[in-house]
């Protein structure tokens, strides 16, 4: 959930990492990753992401560095990574559990716009950082979520230990 947030990227993009798609310069890791219509892009992964992925493959008992460069890196118990409706129902059980409505994966891609814009960036800025090839979309995302007042957090903040 912390890469969704903090990449903007879409589920799919995000679950079909490999270990292949990281590649650490100067101390910064980057990510490559294949997008909506064939888009591809790299980016910088955003160190607590680095540091969740790390963590969570350890709770597998591996390690990012000993990993194949094909293998995901969500792990799952048939080794072929965590998919799209193991992700989903597993989000539900914590929405569920923090007392939240059901929700698409998508509101973490809209999550991370809104947290864009509310630390200042441009509609422009946003756009680009989602790989929007139109204005109109990512205005759209920010519509529908400026003025709302977030009646969740708390919750959620006290269900992951904060």
């Amino acid at each position: 959930m912390l890469a969704l947030v903090l990449t903007g990227r879409r589920r799919a993009e995000v679950l079909a990492l490999r270990r292949r798609d990281l590649h650490t310069e100067g101390g910064t890791v980057f990510y490559q990753y294949r997008g909506k219509g064939g888009k591809t892009g790299r980016r910088e992964l955003p160190a607590p992401v680095y540091a969740a992925i790390t963590q969570a493959l350890l709770a597998w008992d591996l390690e990012l560095e000993t990993l194949a460069p094909e293998a995901p890196l969500w792990p799952s118990r048939g080794g072929k990574g965590l998919t799209a409706g193991t992700f989903y129902a597993r989000l539900q059980v914590y929405l569920a559990a923090a007392g939240l409505p059901r929700s698409g994966v998508h509101v973490f891609r809209h999550t991370a716009a809104k947290l864009r814009r509310e630390a200042g960036q441009s509609v422009e800025e946003i756009s680009q950082f989602l790989d929007h090839s139109n204005l109109a979309v990512t205005s759209v995302y920010l519509r529908r979520l400026e003025g709302q007042q977030d009646q969740g957090w708390a919750q959620v903040a006290s269900a992951i230990g904060l």
